[in-house]
């Protein structure tokens, strides 16, 4: 079985004032506050949400 990739999104930039399905894609990514990170499998689901709020987030590869 293959491991999966993983990628670490960190929120770098305020919502404040992006459209309202930005805000709901960095909620239902887990970024609720500023420089707060979390972990997801890379796949195309998640690759797609870090594309809409792309402005607003930091993306890195997990190790």
């Amino acid at each position: 079985m293959a491991k999966e990739s993983k990628v670490i999104i960190t929120l770098v930039k305020s919502p404040i004032g992006a459209k309202k399905n930005q805000k709901d894609t960095l909620k239902a990514l887990g970024l609720t506050k500023m420089h707060k990170s979390v972990e997801k499998v890379n796949n195309e689901i998640i690759q797609g949400m870090i594309k809409t709020v792309e402005h607003l987030v930091k993306v890195e590869e997990s190790k």
